[in-house]
Parts: C-alpha cells; sequence; structure tokens
C-alpha cells in the first residue's frame, strides 16, 4: 500500500458557496442525494456510483460532498478531467489515504488500460484503508467502456443510482435559487423567459445566467429580457 502522496496532486479543494446540499434541488432524486450526504459525513455507504446525462447535477452533488466533509475538517479530494489529463497514473498513488475522494467524469479520463488499472487498484485500496469514494459518469457501470472485466464490477461495489431530470418547476427553482446566491436579482419573468426560450439543461442554463451576471455588471444595467435578447438573440 502506498505511503505518500503523489506531489504532483492538486490536494487543495477550494469550498464553494455555489455547490452545497442547501442549494442542490433534488427533485425526485432525494434518496440518492440523501445517502451521498451522510457519506459525506462520514456514515452510512463506503462507495456510491452516479450516472447521468449532462446537466443532471453530478458535479454539483460530488462537490457538494466534498464542501459537507471539508466544513467537517476531513481530508477530501475532487477530480476530474482537468486535474486528470496529460497526468500519469501515480498521481493515484496515496489517494486512499484521504478520508473522502471524488472522482468526477470518469469517462473522459478512463480512456486506456493503464487508467483501468489504476482506478480498479484505487478502488482496493480506499476500501482496505476504509476511506469513501463517491464516482460520476454519464454511463452505468455495466455500460462503461472498459476493457478490463474485474473494473465493471468494482464501480458497482457501491450502490449505483441514475440521477433524473428535474420538472421544468425544479429547474425554475433552481436557477433562481442559484441566481440569489451569486447576488443576482432574477425576476421572475426573465427566469421564465430562459426556460421558454433557450435550452432547458441545467448545465446550459447555469452557464447562461453566470454569462447574464456578466453582462449585468459591465453594462451597469438590471437583468431584464431585453437585455438577455442582446446577449443570446431572440431565441
Amino acid at each position: 500500500m502506498s505511503t505518500l502522496i503523489h506531489p504532483q496532486l492538486p490536494l487543495g479543494f477550494e469550498a464553494s458557496g455555489l455547490f452545497t446540499f442547501e442549494s442542490y434541488v433534488a427533485g425526485c432524486n432525494t434518496v440518492a442525494v440523501g445517502l451521498a450526504q451522510q457519506l459525506a459525513s462520514g456514515l452510512g455507504e463506503k462507495q456510491l456510483y452516479f450516472w447521468g446525462e449532462l446537466g443532471q447535477g453530478k458535479s454539483h452533488l460530488l462537490q457538494a460532498c466534498c464542501n459537507l466533509a471539508a466544513k467537517n475538517k476531513q481530508t477530501v479530494c475532487y477530480l476530474t478531467q482537468s486535474e486528470i489529463v496529460n497526468q500519469s497514473t501515480d498521481m493515484f498513488d496515496g489517494l486512499e489515504q484521504l478520508e473522502l475522494i471524488c472522482l468526477d467524469d470518469i469517462e473522459t479520463w478512463l480512456v486506456d488500460a493503464n487508467w483501468e488499472t489504476a482506478l480498479f487498484d484505487l478502488i482496493n485500496r480506499v476500501r482496505e484503508n476504509n476511506s469513501r469514494l463517491i464516482m460520476a459518469s454519464v454511463h452505468p457501470p455495466e455500460e462503461a467502456f472498459v476493457t478490463l472485466p474485474d473494473l465493471r464490477s468494482r464501480l458497482a461495489w457501491g450502490p449505483v443510482f441514475q440521477l433524473q431530470d428535474l420538472t421544468d418547476k425544479e429547474k425554475f427553482q433552481a436557477l433562481r435559487f442559484r441566481a440569489k446566491q451569486s447576488g443576482l436579482e432574477l425576476p421572475e419573468k426573465v427566469a421564465d423567459y430562459l426556460m421558454q426560450r433557450y435550452p432547458r439543461d441545467m448545465f446550459g442554463l447555469f452557464e447562461r445566467l453566470a454569462v447574464l451576471d456578466k453582462a449585468s455588471m459591465a453594462m451597469q444595467r438590471k437583468l431584464t429580457i431585453p437585455l438577455v435578447k442582446s446577449v443570446f438573440g431572440t431565441g
């Protein structure tokens, strides 16, 4: 078992008020979210796997877990493609020493046999060390594009959940909550316009909200439908 954490690993998880359980609109995913919150608190399951399409809240949920664990003075790590790309597999060395490891977008970096073996070994070491692990992907374990058969079974060692899409009402609620967190006044009619005129996936809605926030500040204008049209067109 490794005794040192790889020195190139970016372990300094930066807590963000945007990605918390309080700001997560669970919809019909209450069981999955409840288990994630328990795990992040050091209770319940030791491994969870979430999957679903882009914009289903997987990254928010993993970062909420890290935020909660870090708030409770636990050692945590959140890794996604941007941290892993162009790194060697030995960046996983010693990672099991942390109390919580969250691996996001695994389908984007699980690209060859070396990374498959590295993840397989990490899952084993995490269990041996009694640490906790959460993974997220667009694919369920049984459809993961891996060539190592035993890895597919390891991915499903803990409960597996497909995160379900929110209703339009829940998306509306999440959009206005995110605006409030960002200090942006989002009138109901503007939120409704965004929902009606543009794609309704949460990732896209939050991206557009961030763009509008910057535009509103740069132009020194309140967020209105004419401002939305000037930034994105008529939709």
